[in-house]
């Protein structure tokens, strides 16, 4: 194509902006928009940028190109910073660049290392396995932060979303990742590789639709009343406005109860939906157990031991002490702690933060299955979000996404908790403060949502698991095997053609 043939010509600023241009329409295939196609033009495009390079001149066009890639698919951060304006204004011009910088490292490194391969299918199937290994890694360095893989991008609503995604139970979405790398950047390889593409796209829908059609195990007769109380983060505490927000969220539980019409239920609220302190607080307990009428899963801060403040989620069933509690094992740094190796302080946080849990845990109670609790981004996190060992029949997620406003953040985090249901064969059922509350089968099928910014109460019936996905026994090994072969087919062809050149 024309277009491919000028940006490989191009230099100097005019490349670097060509670069950050192809990241941002690579932007444009991730949730919400979901426009897959934008892939087909900038994958090649920087195939393109790539061609006749140094090690070092590809690194900086990956940095570029993630850059791009980057910055619109995080601006939500900068809403909030927003809701402490006053206090974290100084900011606001270096958080979304600065993280979007960060991020764009992984794309560098994965560049550079591509451009030692032989232009051709070499270097596609190595800045394939290369793009999916730094995934790996960005789900571990510094805290972790895999947001937005590009695997994510087939998560569009209906049918066809729920087709595209389910290899991702083979495989997970850094897997996806490496596939829509392959897919992508057919065009620069030719109209026999375009053929090609086309063909495995259409296996990869059939797969996912026969894998659909598929039971599951049979569902218990029980009904999950989700509250949505859709409290602005500037409302929730404060003289006044504790009672009336626990309150509104006790309404909305009695009408979810009753609207279930003598159903078994169990309730969930949003992540510190409670502003009272409900494992001390004998009464509030009482007055959501009176509301519940049976098993709740309450989103809520409590006091450890040593004084410490915990992100709790704290299981019901009845007026009494809680059956169980779960601390919020993976923190956001810099909302809930601040990690030691930043000197600065950017919050006024007691006592150094909020203490982290021991990691994911399945809660047994009587009156539901087990299930395995999640709290907010740490859902983001494929591979580590249920205990393998006692494996739930069903997750939890509740968070609190208010900080986000109306923007594609929250968005983004309902596109990751749909793909770790289908990842791991389980129902997924989300409570989201002001939204989107939203239950997901274990094929990642929506049953139904609370949109954005709206108060309501969803009650939908409990689907039966699936039985363990390959991703859910083996877990981030099979994407991680998957780029390793795909490393070896790229060293082999160029070592191939090295020595076929040597030859001649």
């Amino acid at each position: 194509m024309r277009l491919f043939a000028r940006l490989e010509g191009l230099s100097g600023r005019r490349h670097a902006l060509a670069a950050v241009a192809l990241g941002a329409l690579s932007a444009l295939s991730l949730p919400p928009v979901t426009f897959v196609p934008a892939l087909l033009i900038a994958i090649p495009g920087l195939l393109a940028l790539l061609r006749g390079r140094s090690w070092r001149a590809a690194a900086l066009t990956g940095f570029w190109f993630g850059f791009g890639q980057h910055v619109p698919g995080l601006y939500w951060i900068t809403d909030a910073i927003l809701v402490e304006a006053d206090t974290f204004w100084w900011v606001l011009p270096f958080a979304v660049p600065g993280l979007a910088a960060v991020l764009a490292l992984f794309v560098a490194a994965t560049c550079a290392l591509a451009q030692r391969f032989r232009d051709g299918w070499p270097r596609v199937l190595a800045l394939a396995g290369l793009w999916g290994l730094a995934d790996l890694a960005r789900q571990f360095v510094a805290t972790g932060f895999p947001w937005n893989p590009l695997g994510s991008a087939w998560e569009m609503p209906g049918a066809a979303g729920d087709w595209m995604i389910q290899p991702a139970a083979l495989i997970g979405v850094h897997g996806l990742t490496v596939l829509t790398l392959l897919l992508a950047a057919t065009p620069a390889l030719g109209r026999r590789a375009m053929a090609g593409g086309l063909a495995g796209l259409l296996a990869w829908g059939g797969f996912g639709a026969w894998r659909v059609s598929q039971p599951a195990l049979p569902a218990p007769k029980l009904d999950v009343v989700l509250v949505q109380g859709n409290v602005p983060e500037t409302e929730r505490f404060g003289a006044g406005r504790a009672l009336g927000n626990f309150e509104r969220h006790l309404d909305l539980t009695r009408q979810g109860v009753a609207a279930a019409a003598g159903t078994p239920t169990v309730v969930m609220w949003p992540e510190t939906a409670s502003p009272y302190l409900l494992v001390q607080d004998a009464n509030a307990r009482a007055a959501v157990a009176a509301a519940a009428d049976g098993p709740a899963l309450i989103g809520t801060v409590r006091f450890d031991a040593a004084g410490r403040p915990r992100n709790s989620l704290v299981a019901l069933n009845g007026p009494g002490p809680p059956v169980a509690i779960y601390d919020k094992a993976h923190l956001v740094p810099f909302g809930e702690y601040e990690p030691s190796w930043i000197p600065l302080a950017f919050n006024a946080m007691p006592r150094g933060g909020f203490a982290a849990g021991p990691g994911p845990q399945t809660i047994v109670m009587d009156g539901i299955p087990p299930v395995g609790a999640l709290i907010c981004y740490e859902v983001i996190f494929p591979g580590a979000v249920i205990d393998a060992v006692h494996r739930p029949a069903w997750m939890a997620n509740i968070t609190n996404d208010a900080w986000f406003g109306n923007s594609s953040g929250p968005r983004q985090h309902l596109a990751a908790a749909r793909m770790r249901a289908v990842e791991e064969g389980l129902p997924l059922m989300r409570a989201a403060n002001t939204g989107i509350s939203a239950g997901f089968d274990a094929h990642g099928h929506e049953l139904g949502r609370i949109g954005m910014l709206r108060q309501g109460v969803l009650v939908l019936p409990l689907p039966g698991p699936l039985p363990a996905t390959p991703f859910a026994r083996f877990g981030l090994w099979l994407p991680f095997a998957l780029c390793g072969v795909l490393l070896a087919g790229a060293a082999g062809l160029t070592l191939r053609r090295r020595h076929k050149n040597e030859n001649m």
